[in-house]
């Protein structure tokens, strides 16, 4: 059972939660930690010069925009925010942020701001003050995103004319624009990688500075012809190389579905370096920069069993053979590390398997992380078109009764990803927790 969702290799050394001391036993280390109850994040959340933001949902069902302290968690500012023509399966949009020196940023979002043809209004803000820098009038827009040290962002999307523009955070000056529609799946201080949204889908690579064009690559070259990314898509980097996952969507009119699989390609100059078509990414689990866990698919749409992929080679390091997998009912759930695949069964005996070797594992004593939820509400957003979902929350259950443990424990890093140290995640009630363990900065689950 996979869950679907709309759309950096991990460092995953054990997080250390217990210190030896020489005969004192062991002590606890305590990491900066802070949660923040007031707001209810149902997007994702970034942070940059030391403030977190995110798109929070009002008890009325109406948006805002958060900021958020990221040292101590108390809440900066808030401003009304909407979405202008972004798509369900998309999720809410997140503000971008973008740090324009050291210990400052800036905020941009969507603000509710209607000016004659222009349904909503793009405005910037001091991260830390809210004092508003540059407003832009835009017609239909998917979100602002941070590329590099600047701001890409999608315009009238809704319309023939759609274009990105890429922005100064600071004056909202246009450094360049690219026609069609586009989303940033990377980007460093030089170059950005965008998904180019078109009939024949497509990754380029271009000079942030310049807007110069340096690589495209067609997904159709990973993947084969027969793309359609309606059915949604996730990448995540290594160091070297952007890995992404198409997923399959069936036509209502043909009963066929897309072409659909997982592939590696070279940051540096767009070549190919592996591919898996035909498989699907399992749900909870990681960046697919980071170990992928995918399922083949066969042409008559059955499923077969599960495979750990490296992400470097795109090689198989683990599998668990279709015969093995339990019959139905069960959720997936994984470990701090992922070392293991946990078939979850609420409140029943579950089963657990070792990633690597494929073996079954006494399930007695395993837990693993999975989805607080299993069958979430769509939120009831004010104004906007149904079927919006919250980033999902994750829970640690023990496998061996398939109860949920009432800890307080930090979900894992491959689920929470981190952002300079510091891991943020939000609860099954929209509440933003934070600790400060030193994890290696990478994507999470939600890039």
């Amino acid at each position: 059972m996979l869950r679907p969702l709309a759309n950096a290799a991990l460092t995953l050394a054990g997080i250390l939660a217990l210190a030896g001391c020489s005969d004192s036993g062991a002590a606890t280390v305590h990491f900066p930690t802070w949660h923040n109850d007031e707001i209810d994040a149902v997007s994702r959340m970034s942070a940059a010069g030391g403030v977190v933001t995110t798109t929070s949902m009002k008890p009325d069902g109406s948006l805002e925009t958060v900021a958020v302290d990221l040292a101590h968690g108390n809440k900066l500012w808030a401003q009304p925010a909407t979405m202008a023509g972004r798509l369900p399966g998309m999720g809410v949009s997140a503000p971008a942020i973008v740090e324009t020196a050291p210990g400052q940023a800036v905020v941009v979002a969507v603000d509710p701001v209607k000016k004659g043809r222009w349904n909503a209004t793009v405005v910037a803000r001091d991260a830390r003050t809210g004092a508003q820098k540059w407003a832009r009038p835009v017609h239909s827009t998917f979100g602002p995103q941070r590329c590099g040290p600047y701001i890409c962002l999608p315009e009238h999307t809704a319309l023939s004319t759609a274009r990105v523009v890429v922005l100064d955070p600071v004056s909202g000056k246009q450094m360049w624009k690219l026609p069609g529609i586009a989303e940033v799946e990377w980007s460093d201080p030089d170059r950005v990688l965008l998904l180019r949204l078109a009939a024949n889908p497509m990754i380029e690579s271009y000079e942030l500075k310049t807007g110069k064009l340096q690589w495209q690559q067609p997904i159709e070259q990973a993947l084969g012809p027969g793309i359609d990314m309606s059915g949604g898509w996730a990448f995540g980097a290594t160091s070297d190389n952007l890995i992404g996952y198409v997923a399959p969507y069936t036509n209502p009119r043909t009963k066929k579905a897309s072409t659909f699989g997982l592939f590696s390609i070279k940051i540096g100059d767009g070549t190919i370096n592996w591919m898996r078509p035909s498989v699907v990414r399992v749900y909870p689990s990681g960046s697919p920069g980071y170990a992928p866990v995918v399922r083949p698919v066969d042409r008559q749409g059955t499923y077969g069993g599960f495979a750990r992929l490296d992400a470097e080679s795109g090689r198989v390091i683990g599998q668990i053979p279709a015969s093995e997998v339990p019959g139905s009912g069960w959720w997936l759930a994984f470990p701090d590390r992922m070392e293991k695949l946990g078939f979850l069964k609420h409140d029943a005996k579950g089963a657990a398997f070792d990633l690597t070797t494929g073996e079954p594992v006494p399930v007695e004593d395993q837990r693993g992380w999975s989805f607080c939820v299993t069958d979430p509400k769509p939120l009831p957003l004010r104004g906007q078109a149904p079927g919006f979902y919250s980033i999902a929350a994750a829970c640690e259950y023990d496998l061996a009764t398939g109860k949920r443990l009432a800890s307080t424990t930090t979900p894992p890093p491959w689920f929470t990803g981190s952002q300079g140290g510091w891991r943020l995640w939000r609860d099954e009630k929209g509440a933003v927790h934070a600790v400060n363990d030193g994890t290696a900065t990478a994507p999470g689950m939600y890039g």
